[in-house]
């Protein structure tokens, strides 16, 4: 029998493809004496033709890629896909930037270094976009003399 018809049985019966077939050089005239499946199935047995291990693919490149990414990098122009309020749309700017003012301003009340007139005042103040940043409003307060000088910090100074 030819050398492929009986690779290809032996891929049947091994349940594998052909390119997985291995047969062993040395016992070539064993392989080729072979003439059904029942002596393909011998040879089986006889470890003469075996199972090639399987050959999976690398995941190797992809996890450098991924950590890669995770470290900031390969985000340069040429990977930027959308317009810049497509990646952070404008209602997501203003989301975080009004919750963090609004978080700002209570806890300056619950610290009772502003009163709650000042906060009703500043929180409609804050609404209407007069306010970039913590920073900003914290500035304004004090230009203002609206912060109260707290206690703790007069006798920890003293």
């Amino acid at each position: 029998m030819k050398m492929s018809s009986i690779k290809a049985i032996s891929a049947d019966i091994l349940k594998v493809g052909t390119s997985r077939v291995w047969i062993d050089t040395t016992n070539l005239d064993k392989v080729l004496d072979a003439t059904s499946r029942d002596d393909v199935n011998k040879l089986i047995g006889l470890n003469i033709i075996q199972r090639r291990a399987k050959k999976n693919h690398s995941n190797q490149r992809l996890k450098k890629r991924i950590n890669q990414l995770s470290k900031g990098r390969r985000r340069g122009p040429g990977s930027v896909k959308g317009t810049k309020y497509a990646r952070y749309p404008r209602k997501r700017r203003w989301i975080n930037t009004i919750r963090a003012l609004r978080s700002e301003l209570r806890d300056l009340k619950e610290k009772e270094t502003i009163d709650k007139p000042t906060y009703r005042k500043y929180y409609r103040t804050i609404k209407s976009g007069s306010f970039s940043s913590r920073a900003q409003l914290v500035s304004h307060l004090k230009a203002e003399s609206l912060i109260k000088e707290d206690k703790n910090e007069n006798n920890t100074s003293a």
